[in-house]
């Protein structure tokens, strides 16, 4: 059966019904907190509605503001912000909010250009998902952000030379020096940190650090990567931690001590 949910902007088409948990999924399962923000009601309702079914314990939001003061006050997973806000950007509320925290945030959105896309990365975001969207894609992205984020055991810190690593706050420092970095940017940091000098196709950086395939992906591997680089110059301008391999893919080459 075929469920069309209509407004001014977008379809929304969700292929059979809600997906119901199973009691030994329900059992295994954390009750996830998710803050959905949209100024569409109809589209808040249809999300909140599906999170809620599968378990996912569902805040809503319809200003920055309000979600602001949600983020601020509530123990989150995840945030998924649409860009397009009465009061205020999704982009410009991002900004504000990694200013204090490194909660994952899910851009939605009906802008599909790509340059909003990469404004979208580049400012914290740490995915962006285009109307019309698959609530069970959405569910799927919403997981890894999450698992990401909560792995079962802590990933420790890693050291090369002044050069640390730290998982616990997603931060880089170099001697005194600290930078914060994104989920998205992290992830990707420390996947090649923990394997010096080893070279990764953006595929395959891809499958082992968000299990998904690369699709449409690569551009915005670029341009993770690029803010990387940036923000690893900024510390340290005498090496070049993140080395590309023309035709080949990325690696990370630690300082000589």
């Amino acid at each position: 059966m075929l469920y069309l949910i209509k407004n001014q902007r977008f379809l929304i088409v969700r292929f059979g019904l809600t997906p119901k948990l199973t009691g030994q999924e329900k059992k295994g399962m954390n009750m996830y907190k998710i803050l959905m923000v949209d100024d569409d009601p109809m589209i808040l309702e249809d999300n909140k509605t599906y999170f809620s079914t599968v378990g996912y314990d569902v805040v809503c939001a319809k200003t920055a503001e309000t979600a602001e003061k949600i983020i601020l006050s509530n123990a989150l997973d995840c945030v998924v912000l649409d860009v397009d806000l009465p009061d205020m950007s999704g982009f410009a509320l991002c900004e504000k909010i990694r200013k204090k925290t490194g909660l994952p945030i899910i851009f939605l959105s009906g802008y599909t250009e790509e340059e909003n896309r990469i404004r979208g990365l580049s400012i914290g975001g740490d995915d962006y998902v285009c109307k019309p969207y698959s609530l069970r894609e959405l569910e799927l992205r919403v997981q890894a952000r999450i698992r990401s984020g909560r792995a079962a055991e802590p990933p420790q810190s890693l050291t090369y030379g002044a050069l640390s690593i730290c998982p616990s706050s997603c931060s880089v420092s170099y001697g005194t020096y600290s930078v914060d970095f994104s989920s998205y940017e992290f992830d990707v940091l420390y996947f090649l940190a923990k394997h010096p000098n080893e070279i990764y196709t953006p595929e395959q950086i891809y499958d082992s650090v968000w299990k998904a395939p690369i699709n449409k992906g690569q551009k915005s591997l670029q341009v993770i990567m690029g803010r990387i680089r940036k923000k690893l110059y900024d510390m340290c301008p005498d090496h070049d931690y993140i080395q590309t391999k023309r035709y080949k893919g990325y690696l990370f080459v630690p300082d000589r001590e």
